[in-house]
């Protein structure tokens, strides 16, 4: 709801001008009903709906120009000599909204229409070109309209102001991701690839000569591949160049399939219209199913896991579940990578449960709602 300067919504105070304006036309109409020469209830009828009206400006600015105007000529048809002050401020409105051409043709009939409609009880030319003048004044006419445009003016500018504010403020931003995407390129794509190389090299030498390979040498060459890949994709992300897709469900069976590589034996089931999940909804499932498995295989030894996504109409929940050995009553200890999983389900307006199993074992069971997801 807008609001205005003091908070106070802009309805309410729409609705108190028009009962101001409704007021003062109706006590200067009775002021003026002796002279009237129209029936008295059409001319207060007509004042208060010209007055009331004033409640909608802002809602239909050309509407209530209407209103007011015809309620103007009206009221001075039936004889009653009253400014046309409720048109004075439609034309604010009016012109303020945007609406100038509106406002325009508008004021130049009501000018045209005035004394006619004051020549209908007067049967004087003068004096209804007099009335008519004292109604709407060409310098009101002006002023309100000069006001509405200088009004008009000055929030275009305010609001052009706050996007060049949005456009500084994202381009510092995007300067800052580059920024991090250069300090991680320098600090960790130098050790990542020194472990990837080691491994691979360790692994063709066992081969070379006729060794088994240790299945651990194997799961740290997997890492190192895996990690290398998740920070090319990082960077992309960060330098927003839009050349690799961030990974979502349809990543999900090959992550899985790399812990099972990794000594982790884990099964996966997707259930539901994957093609209905947002991106951003994917790359959080994506992340959190790989925190998982990660804390498993790092903690669970020799356990199993599963992978659980049900595509609902309306959200998307993921749950993995595992039989190593966490105790039923043991409070989890909330470190870097739950932190990470919390903070993404709570940005996308979802709920993430991370604790032990009555059973046995760890349970991570995350609900994201899919309206709500960029």
């Amino acid at each position: 709801m807008d609001t205005g300067r003091f908070g106070v919504p802009a309805g309410a105070v729409d609705g108190v001008i028009a009962v101001g304006v409704a007021a003062a036309l109706l006590v200067t109409g009775v002021s003026a009903q002796q002279s009237a020469t129209g029936p008295a209830p059409l001319g207060h009828g007509l004042l208060a709906a010209g007055g009331l009206a004033l409640a909608a400006r802002r809602r239909a600015p050309v509407p209530v120009l209407a209103v007011t105007g015809l309620c103007a000529v009206g009221y001075q048809a039936a004889g009653f000599d009253v400014p046309a002050v409720a048109y004075l401020f439609a034309v604010y409105a009016a012109v303020r909204a945007g609406h100038r051409t509106a406002a325009i043709v508008a004021s130049v009939v009501m000018v045209a229409a005035l004394p006619l409609a004051a020549l209908v009880s007067l049967h004087d030319a003068g004096e209804a070109l007099a009335r008519a003048r004292g109604a709407l004044e060409l310098a009101w006419l002006i002023a309100a309209g000069a006001a509405g445009e200088a009004l008009r003016q000055a929030e275009r500018r305010a609001d052009e102001a706050e996007r060049t504010r949005e456009e500084t403020a994202r381009r510092r931003a995007d300067e800052e991701r580059l920024h991090i995407a250069r300090e991680l390129h320098d600090s960790l794509t130098h050790q990542i690839s020194v472990v990837k190389l080691q491994s691979e090299v360790a692994v063709h030498v066992a081969r070379k000569r006729g060794e088994q390979v240790p299945e651990a040498l194997l799961a740290i060459r997997e890492a190192g591949r895996e990690a290398a890949r998740e920070l090319r994709a990082t960077l992309e992300a960060l330098r927003d160049d839009g050349t690799a897709p961030p990974p979502g469900l349809d990543d999900l069976p090959g992550l899985v399939k790399r812990a099972g590589r990794a000594g982790l034996e884990a099964s996966l089931t997707i259930e539901g219209r994957r093609e209905d999940v947002p991106a951003a909804v994917g790359r959080t499932v994506y992340r959190i199913v790989q925190e998982a498995l990660t804390n498993t295989a790092r903690h669970a030894a020799e356990a199993t896991a599963s992978v659980r996504v049900d595509c609902r109409p309306d959200a998307l929940v993921v749950r993995v579940d595992d039989d190593g050995g966490a105790a039923p009553d043991a409070a989890p200890v909330p470190g870097v990578g739950l932190l990470g999983m919390r903070e993404r389900v709570t940005a996308l307006g979802g709920r993430l449960r991370a604790e032990p199993r009555d059973g046995g074992g760890f349970t991570v069971r995350a609900e994201l709602p899919l309206d709500r997801a960029p």
